[in-house]
């Protein structure tokens, strides 16, 4: 149920009291013997709040102390790139973590102008060190972020990427997240420290231009100079995040008509518009959390934002408001595959196997194979790297592609170039990215998607994991045959960790929660509400019949 006051500014009751956060992570201890309170890394690292001991010092100091003992186990060897975001418990953490590296003797790097760091940031910046692919330059670099992404001012999160410059996969973060749990139980006996004072200054802790490098190389995945010569006015809102110091260089290096349009950071987040539920979240493809953007829309021919750590996009025309994160993929990937003549001929098109069936319909009119994965950006990171992927995007407006050489750029999400490329699509084709899914839609039929958590206890959403194709017995989706009962990904072959169900015209997935009772149901219909309505009912018969 949508709060009354969504989409409402926020009140002086909805912020964060941040001095208290920020005791409440070093004076508050976790319980190592509860297990909401042990380190868990989902699949976008440890996230929990210090009031709740699910984010508190004792967790940053294992896990940092874990992924040390990890990098010696791979022998990786090079730098680690440390960023952080501007949520209130991320320079704490990152604090707490330099203590760790220092005394392990990892060479760190952390941002020179004392700044924030987005995520496409760092991963830029260790596939740079680590040259075509890892170890090419005989020491390989990883990196941390210290980020909960977009969500409320409560939270802190804690992610850790490999050499590939990825999201880490379970196969990393399971021994990350045991072995910290190991530390956290023996009382972090065996975690190595140093004063701040002394890793600030230590010989292993360097500077690194994260800002400087990121941008200057913009011009290689986004046409920048025919975003300039076209005079596109852009509005860019970083939602107090990250991104803040980024926009305004990308703007006056590159001389583009850039406006960004809230140039403020503050832990608490006031500037913000209340989400769907009444919580402050810098979600850039909520409507109720984009609302100030959105009442600007009209002064801008393309107005865009990004969450906390900017690996997510929201991209905002003033024929068309806030784009559905499905509509703009589809958007995105026909553009950039007719545009992009440096890429591979035969470089697929990646996708979750819950985001729209429209990116299916583009895929197959423009000649290219499909390869749709679980849940998790991490599936894209072998492709992105060879070249065999251009274009891995997600649901949740998380998306990377190739640069215009068909070369890697990042292989985590980047949504500042999700956000410019809105940018160079309206220079190029004339029209804007929402008058262009249009046509899309006259081309290949208008779906209607949606997503919606339904109730389930703990053992329900351990069955609905479990499941097997042959636990689903009906022949018929919403009175179209079934083509497909997947438990794995058709791309990879890897377990979605729950159940998709495909007929001719439509679709559902039903994935369990990894945070709440319950799960959740995407679902998807290319014959309308009525149709789509249809299936979501059937869908949860389904899924009761299967789960019990």
């Amino acid at each position: 149920m949508v709060n009354p006051r969504a989409g409402q500014p926020a009140a002086a009751e909805d912020l964060v009291d941040v001095a208290k956060l920020v005791t409440a992570y070093y004076a508050v201890h976790p319980d190592p013997g509860d297990a909401a309170q042990r380190v868990s890394f989902g699949t976008s690292g440890h996230r929990g709040s210090a009031f709740t001991a699910t984010f508190n010092e004792d967790h940053i100091l294992a896990t940092t102390q874990a992924i040390c003992e990890y990098r010696t186990s791979q022998g990786i060897d090079g730098p680690l790139y440390l960023g952080a975001d501007t949520h209130a418990l991320s320079e704490p953490a990152q604090v707490s973590a330099l203590e760790v590296l220092a005394a392990n003797g990892v060479r760190v790097m952390v941002d020179a102008r004392g700044g924030y760091t987005p995520t496409p940031a760092v991963s830029r910046a260790i596939l740079a060190h680590n040259g075509s692919g890892p170890g090419a330059r005989g020491s390989r670099a990883d990196g941390i972020v210290v980020t909960p992404s977009h969500n409320p001012p409560p939270d802190g999160g804690f992610k850790y990427n490999p050499p590939d410059g990825g999201p880490a996969g379970t196969d990393i973060t399971t021994q990350i997240q045991d072995r910290a749990n190991e530390l956290l139980a023996s009382g972090l006996k065996a975690v190595r420290r140093i004063p701040y004072a002394r890793a600030a200054a230590a010989d292993t802790t360097g500077k690194f231009d994260f800002l400087g490098s990121y941008v200057s190389a913009l011009g290689q995945v986004v046409d920048l100079a025919a975003i300039k010569a076209a005079g596109v006015r852009i509005g860019a809102d970083p939602l107090g995040g990250a991104s803040v110091a980024y926009w305004g260089e990308i703007g006056e290096r590159y001389g583009l008509d850039l406006t960004v349009v809230n140039p403020n950071v503050d832990a608490t987040f006031r500037f913000m518009t209340l989400d769907w539920d009444g919580k402050i979240r810098m979600d850039c493809s909520s409507p109720f959390a984009m609302a100030s953007l959105i009442a600007r829309s009209r002064e801008f021919a393309i107005a865009t934002g990004n969450d906390t750590d900017s690996d997510r996009h929201g991209i905002v025309t003033p024929d068309g408001g806030l784009m559905n994160p499905n509509h703009y993929l589809a958007v995105a990937i026909d553009y950039l595959y007719r545009q992009r003549d440096g890429w591979p001929a035969d470089a697929a098109v990646g996708k979750t196997l819950v985001s729209s069936s429209m990116i299916d319909r583009v895929a197959e009119g423009l000649d290219r194979a499909l390869l749709e994965v679980p849940v998790g950006f991490k599936w894209f990171v072998p492709g992105l790297l060879d070249g065999s992927v251009a274009f891995g995007g997600e649901e949740s407006a998380g998306a990377s592609f190739l640069q215009r050489d068909g070369s890697v750029w990042t292989t985590d999400k980047d949504g500042i170039i999700l956000a410019l490329l809105a940018s160079e699509i309206t220079a190029v084709t004339g029209h804007s990215p929402s008058r262009l899914y249009l046509g899309l839609t006259g081309r290949y039929g208008a779906p209607a998607y949606a997503r919606i958590d339904t109730a389930a206890t703990r053992e329900q959403k351990a069955a609905l994991a479990r499941l097997s194709p042959a636990q689903v017995t009906a022949s018929e989706l919403a009175g179209e045959k079934i083509i497909a009962a997947l438990t794995t990904a058709p791309g990879n072959g890897a377990p979605i960790g729950g159940l998709k169900v495909v007929a001719a015209s439509g679709w559902f997935a039903a994935r369990p929660s990894g945070t709440e009772d319950v799960y959740k149901l995407y679902a998807e219909s290319f014959r309308g509400p009525e149709h789509l309505a249809a299936i979501q009912e059937q869908a949860r018969e389904i899924v009761a019949a299967a789960i019990g």
